[in-house]
């Protein structure tokens, strides 16, 4: 599965489902699908997609040929192969379903504590930060843009 912003979205509600069950945020319902926009936005600093790493490796060959050089579809080429394996090598190949950690995971659920508290479609945030880092780097790890929500 090629994961994009939609997988972002997935893991957002995923994290979103979590948070509500665990009775860590209270948010008013009717504005579930733009905290999902703000959360994935927020997501897409942490996270890489396989289309983030597309646009790149294409970015890169298009420097190294020059954009009237390129052949047609790029993305058959060796030179962006190679480009793109090297991006995914430079994450470490770390990645939570399909996403590529741009920071370290307990940073990703630092960065989000914080965005929970900051949110304004939120109306309240329950626990330490300590404990809502914990809760969110378990509930990150599990993960699967597979699954269904």
């Amino acid at each position: 599965m090629r994961t994009d912003f939609e997988t972002l979205k997935t893991l957002a509600s995923f994290t979103i489902n979590h948070l509500k069950e665990n009775n860590i945020i209270v948010f008013d319902t009717a504005k579930r699908e733009q905290l999902i926009d703000a959360m994935a936005t927020e997501y897409a600093v942490s996270f890489a997609t396989d289309e983030d790493i597309k646009e790149q490796a294409i970015e890169e060959v298009e420097d190294k040929m020059g954009a009237d050089n390129l052949p047609e579809d790029v993305t058959e080429s060796e030179m962006y192969n190679h480009a793109r394996k090297e991006i995914i090598k430079s994450f470490n190949g770390e990645n939570i379903g399909g996403l590529y950690l741009v920071e370290s995971l307990h940073d990703v659920a630092n960065r989000m504590t914080q965005f929970l508290l900051d949110c304004d479609f939120i109306e309240d945030v329950f626990g330490t930060d300590d404990d809502i880092v914990n809760f969110l780097v378990s509930r990150i790890r599990q993960f699967s843009s597979k699954k269904s929500f």
